[in-house]
């Protein structure tokens, strides 16, 4: 079972942003920038191809959606997405407010405080 099957089962606390019955975002916790949001299919299907079309389409709409918001609560020149996928085993798209190219490296991470995380995470939810 992966992290991300916790964190929609219940049994590892996240920062949510939002959620339907098929999709889930949430907060990167160990954020490239602020606002670096995770979207990610409730089932756990390891790569994103392996999505059948149907969940690969919703999970592109459901990405969109929050990364109009994302904009909005994040002040960014664009929100940038990744699919890379190997470090959790459960298909997600990365949703990263960009204001430089070295924004999308995954080795460049802010730190933030759980009330950092609480407020960024509800002034998103508000953008929705």
């Amino acid at each position: 079972m992966s992290i991300f099957t916790k964190i929609v089962n219940g049994e590892i606390p996240c920062y949510k942003i939002a959620e339907d019955d098929k999709f889930l975002a949430f907060l990167d916790v160990n954020p490239n920038a602020k606002g670096h949001t995770l979207c990610i299919p409730k089932q756990e299907i390891d790569k994103i191809f392996e999505l059948d079309d149907v969940l690969y389409l919703g999970l592109m709409q459901f990405s969109k959606k929050i990364a109009i918001a994302l904009e909005k609560a994040v002040p960014c020149k664009r929100i940038g997405m990744a699919v890379i996928g190997l470090e959790v085993p459960h298909a997600h798209v990365h949703l990263i407010p960009l204001n430089e190219m070295d924004d999308m490296r995954f080795q460049n991470k802010v730190s933030m405080t759980k009330e950092e995380f609480e407020t960024l995470a509800q002034k998103i939810k508000d953008s929705l």
